[in-house]
Protein backbone atom coordinates (compact mmCIF):
# COMPACT_ATOMS: atom_id res chain seq x y z
CA UNK A 1 0.00 0.00 0.00
CA UNK A 2 1.45 3.38 -0.88
CA UNK A 3 2.24 5.96 1.86
CA UNK A 4 -0.79 8.89 1.87
CA UNK A 5 -0.27 11.93 3.13
CA UNK A 6 -3.40 14.72 3.30
CA UNK A 7 -3.08 18.71 3.95
CA UNK A 8 -6.04 20.88 4.96
CA UNK A 9 -6.60 24.51 4.35
CA UNK A 10 -9.18 25.82 7.42
CA UNK A 11 -11.53 25.69 5.54
CA UNK A 12 -14.37 25.22 8.15
CA UNK A 13 -16.22 22.49 5.53
CA UNK A 14 -12.76 19.84 6.15
CA UNK A 15 -13.96 18.55 9.14
CA UNK A 16 -18.08 19.15 8.58
CA UNK A 17 -17.77 17.15 5.41
CA UNK A 18 -14.72 15.04 5.81
CA UNK A 19 -12.38 16.15 3.35
CA UNK A 20 -9.17 16.64 3.03
CA UNK A 21 -7.81 20.07 0.60
CA UNK A 22 -5.44 17.90 -0.55
CA UNK A 23 -4.06 14.35 -0.85
CA UNK A 24 -0.78 13.02 -1.77
CA UNK A 25 -0.67 9.30 -3.11
CA UNK A 26 3.18 8.46 -4.40
CA UNK A 27 3.69 11.16 -7.46
CA UNK A 28 0.19 12.17 -7.29
CA UNK A 29 -1.52 14.92 -5.57
CA UNK A 30 -5.20 15.60 -5.74
CA UNK A 31 -6.82 18.67 -4.88
CA UNK A 32 -10.14 19.04 -3.55
CA UNK A 33 -12.84 21.52 -5.41
CA UNK A 34 -11.27 24.35 -3.59
CA UNK A 35 -13.48 28.63 -3.40
CA UNK A 36 -12.42 31.57 -2.31
CA UNK A 37 -12.45 31.49 1.69
CA UNK A 38 -10.43 33.13 3.89
CA UNK A 39 -8.09 31.70 6.81
CA UNK A 40 -11.79 33.15 9.11
CA UNK A 41 -13.79 31.08 7.65
CA UNK A 42 -15.25 34.09 5.77
CA UNK A 43 -15.43 34.15 1.75
CA UNK A 44 -13.05 36.32 -0.13
CA UNK A 45 -14.77 39.51 -1.14
CA UNK A 46 -14.52 40.83 -4.99
CA UNK A 47 -15.39 39.41 -8.01
CA UNK A 48 -14.64 36.45 -10.29
CA UNK A 49 -11.06 37.17 -11.10
CA UNK A 50 -9.88 38.49 -7.49
CA UNK A 51 -11.60 34.83 -5.95
CA UNK A 52 -9.72 32.71 -8.85
CA UNK A 53 -6.81 34.51 -7.68
CA UNK A 54 -7.75 33.23 -3.93
CA UNK A 55 -8.46 29.86 -5.10
CA UNK A 56 -5.07 29.51 -6.88
CA UNK A 57 -3.29 30.92 -3.75
CA UNK A 58 -4.86 28.28 -1.55
CA UNK A 59 -4.26 25.20 -4.23
CA UNK A 60 -0.65 26.24 -4.49
CA UNK A 61 -0.17 26.38 -1.02
CA UNK A 62 -2.21 22.94 -0.50
CA UNK A 63 0.37 21.24 -3.12
CA UNK A 64 3.55 22.83 -1.57
CA UNK A 65 2.57 21.66 1.65
CA UNK A 66 2.45 18.31 -0.12
CA UNK A 67 6.06 18.77 -1.67
CA UNK A 68 4.99 19.47 -5.67
CA UNK A 69 4.76 23.36 -6.86
CA UNK A 70 2.06 24.91 -9.34
CA UNK A 71 4.27 23.79 -12.27
CA UNK A 72 3.39 20.07 -11.60
CA UNK A 73 -0.15 20.70 -12.16
CA UNK A 74 -1.51 18.10 -15.06
CA UNK A 75 -5.33 18.86 -14.74
CA UNK A 76 -7.58 21.61 -13.60
CA UNK A 77 -11.09 21.67 -13.75
CA UNK A 78 -13.19 25.01 -13.06
CA UNK A 79 -16.62 25.46 -12.09
CA UNK A 80 -18.30 29.00 -12.42
CA UNK A 81 -21.67 29.84 -11.87
CA UNK A 82 -21.97 32.78 -14.40
CA UNK A 83 -20.52 32.37 -18.30
CA UNK A 84 -19.85 36.09 -18.27
CA UNK A 85 -16.81 35.54 -15.84
CA UNK A 86 -15.19 32.78 -17.99
CA UNK A 87 -13.07 35.47 -19.82
CA UNK A 88 -11.87 36.25 -16.41
CA UNK A 89 -11.61 33.24 -14.46
CA UNK A 90 -9.32 32.29 -17.95
CA UNK A 91 -7.19 34.94 -17.63
CA UNK A 92 -6.39 34.69 -13.89
CA UNK A 93 -5.95 30.69 -14.72
CA UNK A 94 -3.49 31.84 -17.57
CA UNK A 95 -1.53 34.29 -15.80
CA UNK A 96 -0.72 30.93 -13.16
CA UNK A 97 -0.82 28.60 -15.73
CA UNK A 98 0.41 29.93 -18.81
CA UNK A 99 3.73 28.11 -19.46
CA UNK A 100 2.78 24.95 -17.47
CA UNK A 101 -0.66 24.63 -20.01
CA UNK A 102 -2.41 21.66 -17.63
CA UNK A 103 -5.32 20.07 -19.50
CA UNK A 104 -8.27 22.16 -17.93
CA UNK A 105 -11.67 22.10 -17.88
CA UNK A 106 -14.26 24.81 -17.10
CA UNK A 107 -17.95 24.34 -16.48
CA UNK A 108 -20.80 26.80 -16.31
CA UNK A 109 -22.85 25.02 -12.97
CA UNK A 110 -26.35 26.48 -11.36
CA UNK A 111 -24.74 27.09 -8.44
CA UNK A 112 -21.79 26.69 -5.52
CA UNK A 113 -21.90 26.01 -1.76
CA UNK A 114 -22.37 29.61 -0.98
CA UNK A 115 -23.73 31.91 -3.15
CA UNK A 116 -21.35 34.93 -3.19
CA UNK A 117 -18.99 32.49 -4.63
CA UNK A 118 -18.01 32.67 -8.11
CA UNK A 119 -15.30 30.24 -8.86
CA UNK A 120 -14.46 26.48 -7.73
CA UNK A 121 -11.05 25.02 -8.64
CA UNK A 122 -10.01 21.20 -8.48
CA UNK A 123 -6.62 20.45 -9.46
CA UNK A 124 -4.13 17.43 -10.27
CA UNK A 125 -0.70 17.33 -10.09
CA UNK A 126 2.33 15.07 -11.22
CA UNK A 127 5.05 15.35 -8.67
CA UNK A 128 8.16 14.87 -11.09
CA UNK A 129 11.36 13.37 -9.18
CA UNK A 130 8.72 11.37 -6.46
CA UNK A 131 10.82 9.58 -4.37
Amino acid sequence: MMDRACTKSGSPYEAAIGFSRAVRVGDRILVSGTAAIEPDGSSTPGEAAAQTRRVLAIIGAAIEELGGSMRDVVRTRMFIVDPADAEKVGAVHGEVFGDVRPAATMVVVSALLRPEWRVEIEAEALIRNAR
